[in-house]
């Protein structure tokens, strides 16, 4: 299979070349101008930009084949990812890729602002005789207070403690157990804003994170404290901001990002003791490289499957490699499909139910693979792993998580329970032999072990003599091999269920002569891949 990936922005040749290279990809590459990219992806399969152009819901309702929309760099501002979701994009950053180069710059921003070294460099270039003098602050000794605590942030909490500073930080998504440094201390915002001598903001851009350093916010810093931002523009107050630089309140500020990218337009823009770049945070050749190639690495996975690291809208949990859920998720799509070809009428409800100390936390995973091998069968390719929930909902399933269904005992099991217009249900449990084949063990109140692959003949029938040399009569005369055959019954002389893994089709009349049989009381064929 061929997949068409847009490239709307600056990679480095050596990620360029992997994906000219790549005998199953087709690389468009487009200027940054919007309609041209638009016109792109119509027919792409996968984009990769950094803030080219907006992925909204006109660029999206477009890109009929779009599956993958990747982001160089951490930011996802202009992009909609919920929209995304919707229409079943993967949306993928790269976070950590430009940690080291963003942590160094924050340095950079901070020495400069500290010991004035730009207005020292415009005196010796603009005055004559030298400049005046300018003093500084040095770091040693002072208090830096991080807003944020992720990959960056604790970059940058090192080397300040390298530079013998005392370091607060605020992040509630960050626990004690998870600081390794002692000398980092966790408090909460207010005692940053009121105990730091330098504030640097490391945080993602989110609701709670908008203009965190609002008026309200710079009226409880320390005085003289100075300020560092190299993270988005959005949050910081750039009016309230510019006032408390004017009273004295803020000693000086030092940004890389800015609400609007027009610095000119910023009231920060002139004032003294302010150092303002843009975008120049990861503007090393090592995170360039970095955040191409992993970019690249990435999106490629993520088409063909391999792996789906760093997709901010996919179900898997953060430490949980791919290929070690990869088999169960498998295994849950399965039972989700067998649902769907052995229910009796329309799904209404789902409930789910995972056993074992190799499911625990992979509860979303494992749902969202059901519901999209239950879907799949009637929606095709226009529902995955990503918006598989929204479409279940859409379509009134209602899913919920459960206890004590009466299934098979097994060290890890995975169990789905349907119900169906009418009032009947269908129980269906599966586990892993040797942690990588699937099996179904269980269907309703009936013992099994098939590998759910290939074409299936599922069919009850009555526990009496003859039954296989019947059947095999019919399939022999009909030249229909029968690859395996697995049968259970719920006691002597009742009522079985046995699946057929077949190598050829039944034809539809076949088929039906099949489920005339005397002894059969259901059947139903089907074909998983």
């Amino acid at each position: 299979m061929k997949y068409t990936v847009v490239v709307a922005t600056t990679l480095t040749d050596d990620a360029l070349a992997l994906l000219r290279n790549a005998k199953d990809i087709d690389l468009i590459v487009c200027n940054s101008e919007p309609r041209q990219i638009q016109k792109a992806v119509e027919n792409a399969d996968a984009l990769i930009l950094r803030d080219e152009v907006a992925v909204d819901a006109a660029l999206l309702s477009t890109a009929k084949r779009l599956r993958v929309v990747g982001r160089a760099g951490v930011g996802l501002a202009g992009i909609d990812v919920e929209t995304a979701t919707a229409h079943g994009v993967i949306v993928m950053n790269t976070p950590g890729a430009n940690a080291i180069a963003a942590a160094e710059y924050t340095f950079a921003l901070l020495l400069a602002l500290c010991r004035e070294v730009v207005p020292a460099h415009l005196g010796v270039q603009n005055g004559p005789g030298g400049s005046a003098p300018h003093l500084g602050i040095e770091l040693c000794g002072k208090t830096l207070g991080l807003i944020g605590l992720g990959r960056v942030g604790r970059l940058v909490a090192e080397r300040a403690i390298a530079f013998d500073m005392s370091v607060l930080a605020y992040d509630p998504y960050v626990s004690e157990t998870q600081i390794n440094d002692l000398r980092v201390k966790l408090v909460g915002l207010d005692e940053v804003l009121a105990r730091s001598d330098v504030i640097s903001l490391h945080c993602a851009v989110t609701p709670e994170t908008y203009q965190i350093l609002d008026e309200q916010a710079l009226a409880e810093v320390k005085p003289g404290v100075r300020i560092v931002n190299i993270a988005h523009g959005s949050m910081i107050d750039e009016q309230a901001l510019a006032e408390a630089i004017k009273t004295g309140r803020v000693a000086g500020v030092a940004v890389d990002m800015l609400a609007e990218d027009s610095p000119h337009e910023s009231p920060l823009f002139g004032l003294p003791n302010v150092v303002h770049t843009l975008h120049r945070g990861d503007a090393t050749v090592e995170a360039q490289h970095e955040l191409s190639m992993q970019i690249v690495q990435q999106v490629c996975d993520a088409l063909r499957g391999v792996d789906y690291r760093n997709a901010v809208n996919m179900p898997f949990m953060p430490g949980r490699a791919f290929e070690a859920i990869a088999p169960y998720m498998n295994l849950a799509e399965r039972i989700g499909a067998l649902q769907h070809y052995l229910a009796r009428g329309r799904i209404r409800r789902v409930a789910v139910e995972y056993k074992g100390d190799e499911l625990a936390g992979l509860v979303k995973p494992l749902t969202v693979a059901l519901l999209k091998g239950l879907l799949q069968p009637v929606l095709g390719n226009a529902v995955n792993y990503i918006n598989a929930p929204l479409v279940a909902m859409e379509r009134g399933i209602h899913v919920t998580q459960t206890k004590g269904l009466d299934v098979a005992d097994y060290p890890n099991l995975v169990s789905c329970q349907v119900h169906w217009e009418g009032g009947g249900e269908l129980v269906i449990s599966g586990a892993l032999f040797s942690q990588q084949e699937p099996r179904i063990v269980q269907i309703d109140t009936y013992r099994s072990d098939f590998r759910p692959e290939g074409i299936l003949l599922v069919f009850g029938s009555y526990d009496v003599p003859g039954v296989i040399g019947k059947v095999g009569t019919l399939m022999a005369q009909h030249n229909i091999n029968i690859a395996a055959w697995r049968t259970g019954r719920a006691h002597k002389g009742g009522q079985t269920l046995t699946v057929l893994t077949l190598d050829q089709r039944l034809p539809d009349a076949l088929l039906e002569e099949f489920r005339k049989l005397d002894f059969v009381r259901h059947a139903t064929q089907l074909v998983l891949p």
